[in-house]
C-alpha cells in the first residue's frame, strides 16, 4: 500500500468509526470488518482508536451475551461522540470538496471558487477543526 493511502485512512478512521456506530451498536470486530471491507483498515488499528474514544468518552461501552463465546465488549455513541461526528463530517465535507477543486481545476473552469461567495467576497481558505473536549454530565 502506497505510505499516504495508509495516512489517508489513518486521518479518516476516527471519522469512519462515528459514522458506523452512528448507525448502530456495535462490538469491536464487527466495526473492523465493516471498515476493512469499506476502506481497507485493519483490525490492529481500530482497537486502540476504540480504546482512546472511550477514553474521552466519545463512545460508551456495554457486554452482551453471545452464542460464540464470551461476551462481546459493544460500544455506543455518547452524546459528545454524536456532536463530535457531526462536527468532523463537515470539516470532512469541507476539505474533500477543496481537495476535489484543487485536483480537478480544469472540471471547474468558469465555476464559483470555494473561496469565494456568489457575491465575489473572499471567505477563508484553511479550515481549523477543534474537537469537542466536554465531558458527560458537564
Amino acid at each position: 500500500m502506497e505510505p499516504n493511502l495508509t495516512q489517508f485512512k489513518k486521518g479518516v478512521l476516527e471519522l469512519c468509526v462515528l459514522a458506523v456506530l452512528a448507525r448502530a451498536d456495535s462490538y469491536g470486530y464487527d466495526i473492523a470488518s465493516q471498515l476493512a471491507d469499506a476502506i481497507g483498515m485493519g483490525e490492529g488499528t481500530v482497537y486502540p482508536l476504540m480504546r482512546r474514544m472511550q477514553k474521552e468518552a466519545l463512545v460508551s461501552t456495554y457486554f452482551v451475551e453471545s452464542p460464540s463465546g464470551p461476551p462481546r465488549k459493544y460500544y455506543a455513541l455518547t452524546d459528545l461522540g454524536r456532536r463530535s461526528l457531526e462536527a468532523q463530517r463537515g470539516a470532512w465535507e469541507s476539505f474533500s470538496s477543496a481537495v476535489s477543486h484543487v485536483l480537478s481545476p480544469e472540471r471547474n473552469e468558469g465555476a464559483a471558487r470555494p473561496d469565494t461567495q456568489a457575491s465575489g467576497a473572499s471567505v477563508p481558505t484553511h479550515l481549523t477543526v477543534h474537537k469537542a473536549t466536554e465531558k458527560p454530565g458537564t
